[in-house]
């Protein structure tokens, strides 16, 4: 007679700790889910992801270092780093040092440091940056101003038109 099979055990509920994969980052980042870019954060610091079918209105994002967003903000918040995904959307006011948009911003933002957005990115409102990089494809338009030190302010020209870099045939 073959021995009893034990039984597994209860499955336990325990976290599942996010390895380090900053090294890991494909290449190709128009498909890059704002998941895959959290998990590639190489700082600490207090994050938060809205997952994509959450919906968050009528907040004041506080002591938030890494904003991750899949769903739908509306919110004002001043921090370090905001990520917006191919499928999500932020609406309000935003100051902070980086900010990188694969989907969609509308509002009134401030990258001091610097402003990524990428081919499958839009951005509209009162924009203000350190640096801008746009990919083929990504958009920008509405009241657009440096914040370069190098640049007088009385040298800043403000833009009231909608910037679409297209492929070239």
């Amino acid at each position: 007679m073959p021995a009893p099979v034990p039984k597994p055990a209860a499955a336990q509920s325990l976290p599942i700790p996010i390895a380090d994969t900053a090294n890991s980052v494909p290449s190709d980042t128009s498909s890059v889910s704002a998941t895959q870019l959290l998990k590639a954060e190489k700082s600490v610091g207090n994050r938060l992801l809205v997952g994509p079918d959450v919906k968050l209105k009528g907040a004041e994002i506080l002591d938030c270092d890494t904003l991750v967003v899949e769903g739908r903000v509306e919110a004002t918040m001043d921090s370090h780093i905001i990520r917006i995904a191919e499928q999500g959307i932020f609406c309000g006011t935003v100051s902070i040092d980086t900010a990188e948009i694969y989907g969609i911003f509308e509002g009134e933002l401030t990258a001091r440091s610097q402003l990524i957005i990428h081919a499958t990115g839009r951005v509209t409102g009162k924009i203000r940056y350190g640096k801008i990089l746009i990919e083929e494809g990504g958009q920008i338009g509405g009241d657009i101003q440096s914040t370069a030190a190098d640049i007088s302010s009385s040298a800043v020209k403000t833009e009231s038109r909608t910037v679409a870099i297209a492929a070239r045939a």
